[in-house]
């Protein structure tokens, strides 16, 4: 990569030993890297049948994010308050992080094929239970919250979970890939979905949407889940190779990496969680009246592309500092949220919708890179009580905050304490990491 060769006599003789840079080679070099990556990747073939399977129910299950869709139409079948039905969402979200947390012991003790098949069918019966509900006015609406919330949410968890664990221990070295094929796919359900079930509200009773979602979901979990092993598994395929401690999840709560993370997640989503329930009204008290209902499927595109993206980048600068880049945009955005309007509203949303679909493919891999990918299904649902703390606490104490400016600068503020967290663990890495050379 250095060449020495063109440099003249006169120009050795006279000093001038500066080395010129032989970009071709630079470039060589940069391009065998590439082909190694893509070489380990493509050449697992088992890993990747998994990984399309799994990124295949991950859009069924994604269906978590969809339920705004559904708020009028069970308004008006079942004759609850816009307010009672919109709570449904909420315990979805609390018992999606709960079922991710179960989950991943569901993992160690049936493995993730059946904790695929025991999530999906969850969902799939919560479903079915939320259209069997009687449409005369008097069924509590609590039965909203239990079949499609609590039964439905754990299922996604569960489901989810195991699918990125497993796609983490096909593909050790190329992590961020794998877990952000996984996450996107989740994120897309939204685009797929919303129309879809749009579509269906239109023209059928919405009792009938569920009992429709509910047989494609038995169906596709059905005849996927056979193909959702981790390499231990599969007969004549070498488990990866663990390196460094494999940490439990009781050993990982005792360390202040764990609450470092977990920390950072909480403070970095909550920028989203509180602008994601008002999208359509902040886009229209700025200007974007016109664009308010495409800014919300524009939001899960950026969201789909940060899931990606994010893991991505961290397998090329480093799970910390991709952290740190992201809570930064995080911070900025909100900061920009105060007086955005027009155009750059729409950019600053895409930002941060694109940084909260980060988190959700980042965090994964940061937590196996700093406790080990033997545990990472239920080391991974502990870092997401952050997750769900931040859905839960924070659009009621923002919300407590006078002026929507103060907000967005008070949100700015929590996503810099995220940085300051992920600086003080990357420099606790790297002193742990200079030790043990």
């Amino acid at each position: 990569m250095i060449n020495y060769g063109v440099l003249s006599k006169s120009e050795i003789h006279a000093g001038n030993i500066l080395p010129y840079i032989d970009i071709s080679a630079v470039f060589l070099y940069d391009n065998n890297i590439k082909e190694k990556i893509m070489s380990s990747i493509t050449e697992n073939k088992q890993g990747l049948k998994v990984l399309v399977t799994g990124s295949i129910l991950q859009l069924f299950l994604g269906i978590i994010y969809v339920w705004s869709v559904f708020v009028i139409p069970v308004k008006n079948f079942y004759g609850w308050s816009v307010d009672s039905v919109k709570l449904t969402s909420s315990f979805m979200l609390c018992f999606f992080v709960i079922g991710i947390l179960a989950g991943g012991k569901m993992q160690v003790k049936i493995g993730v094929k059946l904790t695929t098949l025991i999530g999906g069918l969850m969902v799939a019966v919560g479903m079915l239970a939320t259209a069997l509900i009687p449409s005369d006015g008097k069924a509590p609406v609590f039965l909203i919250y239990l079949f499609y919330g609590i039964i439905g949410g754990f299922g996604v968890g569960a489901g989810y979970n195991a699918n990125i664990s497993c796609a983490q221990k096909w593909f050790p070295k190329n992590r961020g890939f794998a877990t952000g094929i996984s996450v996107c796919a989740f994120g897309l359900s939204t685009v797929v979905f919303a129309p879809l079930v749009t579509m269906l509200n239109k023209n059928l009773p919405v009792n009938y949407t569920f009992f429709i979602l509910a047989g494609g979901f038995a169906a596709a979990v059905l005849l996927l889940f056979s193909f959702i092993k981790s390499p231990e598994q599969v007969p004549n395929v070498a488990a990866p190779v663990l390196k460094g401690k494999q940490y439990t999840t009781l050993e990982m709560i005792k360390t202040p990496r764990f609450y470092l993370i977990a920390l950072s997640l909480m403070f970095g989503t909550s920028v989203f969680f509180i602008i994601l329930p008002s999208l359509k009204e902040l886009a229209t008290n700025r200007g974007l009246e016109s664009f308010a209902t495409g800014l919300v499927m524009f939001t899960g595109i950026a969201n789909a592309l940060g899931r990606l993206g994010a893991p991505l980048m961290s397998d090329k600068i480093g799970r910390e500092m991709a952290d740190i880049i992201i809570l930064a945009a995080t911070a900025l955005g909100a900061f920009g949220l105060c007086f955005a309007s027009g155009i750059l509203l729409i950019v600053i949303i895409a930002v941060v919708a694109f940084c909260y679909g980060g988190y959700s493919g980042l965090y994964p891999v940061l937590t196996s890179g700093n406790f080990g990918i033997k545990n990472i299904g239920s080391n991974y649902g502990a870092v997401m009580v952050g997750f769900m703390l931040s859905a839960l606490l924070f659009p009621i104490v923002i919300k407590k905050i006078n002026g929507q400016q103060l907000q967005f600068i008070a949100l700015g503020v929590l996503a810099i304490v995220g940085v300051i967290l992920v600086i003080i663990l990357k420099l606790m890495n790297s002193k742990q990491a200079k030790e043990e050379s």
